[in-house]
């Protein structure tokens, strides 16, 4: 409801009550009403001094000075005037009120004004004007929201994680601050700013940073807002944002998620979409075209840059690219203290620990981690965020929430402690593996048990040796339900197990170079440019012959024997140690580093330490189904691993 409207109806309710109390306290000064009958017999009578007839209303004043007041009937009365003309009484006649011509104009065209302003609100509603939402007479009007420089508040200090992106971007909050120390040099800024990585990098909170410190307007869209069912839509807007943000220069353009408008054109994905061609050709006419767009800056985001126009990445245009990428281990560690400021900590809280367990963790993702350790904490009624619910909300987060409430027989309960130690026996024997943190047999989302492992480091690249441990650690589970049940007796719940090392095998012969036999060269087709009409959009491996793919297969085979088979010689030398561990994961549940080391030095597990007697930190992720249900797993496999990992980071049963 507009305002005009809101003040139309104050304004009725204010005469009614004004009517009302009028009415309440007004003087009753009205004529003494009576029948026609008794008019006539007081005529008669002599009573009536003087009348005055108006149409069927007779009012008339009595000898004693009373006033009074009756109604004609619609019967002819022609005696009536002989009698009161024989009976010397005053007759009285009253003219008929003449309206004013303003009053009859008024009159005649109020209707033609009832219509007239029932059109213009629906037409206003429609427009938008109404609601402050676009409505669909306004499709042609840019859909960008201008934040004022009073509205940001977000600064350089409030993005951690990405310092050489906050260098790339220094100098245009520099340009923005002073133009004239760039111009008198005969320098110009970039036109345009593509921000690309992964999704939760912090692309966007970079983006109100630069209009935070600069203090000008900041225009901010998304690209699907451009276009529209109707043809010509999404380059109306564009002109139209262009033609505002002329008018705020200097300012910034904000176009989120750009790839949903910048597609590359022909390229045979994604259809044939004329109006979406229309509105990229728009942007780039309006970026660098025959007008100049001075003070304008243009910053974009995107997680798919393989996908957008080339002519929307030439200089000129977006001429410069930032990589906003997923953060090291001292990056997490910024980002941590930032989200950390906002919630009271208890002394134990480090940080550092949690960032060291935390790879391949976007921004987005250690916010949540902050998140839900508050929501323990709030939970648990307590005033501090402790290590402790830091450490549950990062166990959670990666492995799924504990299912305590699951029932498990003591066989299978037994059977799923012999898995978990069999992982972390090889684990911690095969050299140039990640150190075990954590072996636990409680359920947490679909895995029934967990090994954890944590990296002293972020790693960016990985040795044969690396790969071929992490091979013996996959098949650890498996060979111990061997060696305890039987060949007979193993279960289901290697499955992502050998689905995850027959990966690693296939990789190390296909597309790593690391098999002697097959050599450095790569027999899997690249798939990066898959949404470009690029070789990996063909079907079939073009590049290799059924004799090399029969090598392949006898090559990979290899491989996985002789890890197989290196693993199991390990648990057999091992076999106490095996069943010391199973015996403490049944009693304790889980078992942390330090237990783990007691037990592979011969002696019996420690009890597990609380937390504020200082516990241990860190952590990996859950990657493998339970026995029951395996049907998804390997996409929670792939979004929780970060995209320069190929290994995985734990296992589980």
């Amino acid at each position: 409801m507009n305002d005009m409207a809101k003040n139309l109806i104050l304004w009725l309710i204010i005469a009614a009550v004004l009517l009302t109390v009028f009415n309440n306290f007004s003087v009753d000064t009205s004529p003494q009403s009576m029948n026609y009958s008794q008019f006539v017999e007081q005529v008669q009578n002599d009573q009536v001094r003087k009348v005055t007839i108006d149409g069927y209303t007779v009012r008339g004043e009595r000898q004693d000075g009373s006033t009074f007041q009756t109604i004609r009937p619609a019967a002819e009365d022609p005696k009536l005037m002989d009698d009161l003309l024989s009976h010397d009484v005053v007759v009285e006649g009253k003219a008929p009120e003449q309206q004013s011509i303003w009053s009859r104009l008024l009159i005649a065209s109020f209707p033609i004004l009832i219509i007239l302003a029932i059109f213009l609100f629906f037409m206003r509603q429609m427009q938008g004007g109404g609601s402050g939402r676009g409505g669909p007479m306004s499709f042609g009007k840019s859909k960008a929201k201008l934040l004022s420089q009073d509205q940001i508040k977000t600064t350089f200090k409030d993005v951690a994680g990405c310092d050489e992106a906050k260098e790339e971007v220094e100098e245009l909050v520099d340009y923005l601050k002073d133009p004239s120390r760039f111009q008198r040099l005969g320098g110009q800024i970039p036109r345009g700013v593509l921000m690309v990585g992964p999704p939760g990098t912090g692309k966007t909170l970079l983006a109100k940073a630069i209009a935070g410190e600069a203090k000008v307007p900041f225009f901010t869209i998304s690209g699907s807002d451009f276009v529209e069912m109707f043809v010509g839509v999404g380059a109306s807007r564009v002109r139209d944002m262009f033609e505002q943000a002329k008018k705020q220069s200097p300012c910034i353009i904000f176009i989120d998620e750009i790839d949903a408008v910048g597609r590359s054109r022909g390229s045979g994905m994604g259809g044939g979409h004329d109006e979406r061609e229309q509105t990229l050709n728009q942007l780039l006419v309006e970026m660098d075209g025959f007008e100049p767009n001075d003070g304008i800056i243009v910053i974009a985001a995107t997680n798919r840059p393989d996908v957008l126009d080339p002519a929307l990445l030439r200089p000129g245009r977006f001429d410069r690219q930032v990589t906003v990428g997923l953060p090291d281990i001292r990056g997490r560690e910024h980002i941590l203290n930032v989200h950390l400021r906002k919630v009271p900590l208890g002394d134990d809280v480090r940080p550092e620990l949690i960032a060291r367990g935390t790879p391949g963790f976007s921004g987005a993702d250690l916010a949540n981690v902050v998140n839900e350790a508050a929501l323990f904490a709030a939970r648990r009624n307590r005033r501090l965020v402790s290590m402790e619910e830091l450490e549950s909300a990062k166990d959670k987060i990666m492995m799924g929430a504990e299912r305590r409430s699951m029932v498990m027989s003591e066989k299978e309960k037994r059977n799923t402690a012999y898995h978990e130690a069999g992982h972390a026996i090889i684990g911690l024997l095969v050299p140039e593996h990640d150190p075990v943190y954590k072996v636990t047999i409680i359920p947490r989302g679909r895995a029934l048990g967990v090994t954890m492992f944590l990296p002293n480091e972020d790693r960016y690249s990985y040795t044969r040796q690396h790969i071929i441990s992490q091979i013996c650690s996959l098949f650890g589970g498996r060979i111990a339900e061997e060696m305890t049940l039987g060949p007979n007796g193993v279960t289901t719940g290697a499955s992502n197990d050998i689905k995850r090392a027959t990966e690693l095998a296939h990789n190390m012969v296909a597309k790593w170079g690391l098999s002697a036999e097959m050599g450095p060269l790569m027999y899997d087709e690249d798939e990066s440019h898959q949404f470009l009409g690029g070789p990996g959009s063909g079907s079939g491996n073009r590049f290799v012959s059924p004799e090399t793919t029969s090598r392949m297969d006898k090559e990979v085979r290899r491989i996985i024997d002789e890890c197989y088979a290196l693993s199991k010689q390990l648990l057999e030398d091992n076999r106490d140690k095996l069943d010391i561990m199973a015996n403490a994961l049944v009693q304790y549940e889980t078992i942390d580093a330090d237990q783990l080391k007691d037990i592979m030095e011969g002696r019996d597990p420690r009890p597990p330490k609380d937390w504020n007697d200082g516990g241990p930190s860190g952590g990996a992720r859950a990657e493998e189904p339970t026995a029951e249900d395996t049907s998804g797993e390997d996409e929670l496999d792939s979004k929780r691993r970060r995209p320069s990992d190929p290994l995985g980071g734990s296992a589980g049963h």
